[in-house]
């Protein structure tokens, strides 16, 4: 996202933030995006996670082989 931002900008947007907030308020407001930005990923997490439980649930047929399965695959490439 902000690589395709240059340098001036960045430095214009800062400053209209800076007007519209003021020097005492912009630390606030960094502050609460912040937290805002960590709720809505911790959000997303969970639901990813819970879609992938209920994934699994559905389809068990599907699941990942374990890692033993798969070393043994590969030594009998090895050997072959």
């Amino acid at each position: 996202m902000i690589g395709n931002l240059g340098f001036g900008e960045l430095l214009i947007i800062f400053l209209v933030i800076l007007l519209l907030f003021g020097a005492k308020r912009v630390p606030e407001v960094a502050k609460s995006l912040g937290k805002s930005i960590r709720e809505f990923k911790k959000g997303m997490n969970s639901a990813i996670s819970e879609v992938d439980e209920n994934l699994e649930d559905e389809r068990p047929e599907i699941q990942r082989p374990a890692k033993e399965a798969v070393s043994v695959k590969k030594e009998k490439a090895n050997v072959a």
